[in-house]
């Protein structure tokens, strides 16, 4: 089994998965920004730095189903309080690779240069390296967030939704980046869920995060 948060990512990136034995595996988070639970078919990691012993004794005390446990509201909880964090939302994860030298989709997009753009202070407040490009009706961020993998997220102006525009800005992200390309969409957001797997983004889990942000800047709902 991989050690770190990082090397799980990278191998689920390649269709390489834990082991679905209905066991949860606990790591280190990778950062003081992010804890929190990351769900396969039948395999939870856990990420933070508590003692493991602690998640695994809190874990065989729930009356619940295994392979659902680390998910469940009550584990939840007594993470948030054991850790002092509070709870996003729990979002779909899914991943597209790379198209590099492919022909793009017929999207211009723009370089946003401007730091003070609230699209670009928010993916800030989560990620490093942070970039976006407008487009008409639009705008693609891209940056680093968990344990460094490139995460990407949209914005789709109100007047120009139903149009497929959300799918040609995920499209065009992945033929500007030359690794894999991560999403979190909250699942009841069936329309970017939609969106994501059009343009080639595959499911891989489920995740929560759990965040050290006050808990009005963390409660913001989908990612994406």
């Amino acid at each position: 089994m991989a050690e770190t948060l990082r090397d799980i990512l990278e191998a689920a990136a390649r269709g390489v998965f834990p082991p679905a034995d209905g066991r949860t595996t606990v790591v280190p988070q990778p950062s003081d920004r992010n804890a929190g639970v990351l769900s396969f078919t039948a395999h939870s990691v856990v990420f933070t730095d508590e003692d493991p012993g602690w998640v695994y004794d809190t874990l065989r005390g729930l009356d619940c189903d295994a392979l659902s446990a680390t998910m469940n509201p009550r584990f939840l909880a007594a993470l948030m309080d054991r850790t002092g964090r509070t709870a996003e939302t729990i979002d779909a994860v899914l991943v597209g690779s790379p198209l590099p030298g492919e022909p793009p989709p017929a999207l211009r997009l723009k370089e946003i240069e401007d730091a003070g753009h609230p699209r670009i202070v928010y993916a800030r407040r989560r990620r490093e390296d942070v970039r976006a490009w407008a487009a008409e009706g639009g705008v693609l961020v891209v940056g680093r967030g968990v344990a460094g993998r490139l995460e990407v997220s949209v914005e789709v102006a109100q007047d120009v939704r139903h149009r497929g525009l959300g799918r040609l800005l995920v499209t065009a992200a992945r033929h500007l980046v030359t690794e894999p390309l991560w999403a979190q969409v909250a699942p009841g957001n069936a329309r970017s869920v939609r969106a994501f797997q059009a343009a080639g983004y595959r499911p891989v889990g489920a995740e929560l995060l759990l965040s050290a942000m006050p808990r009005s800047a963390g409660c913001s709902g989908s990612r994406s």
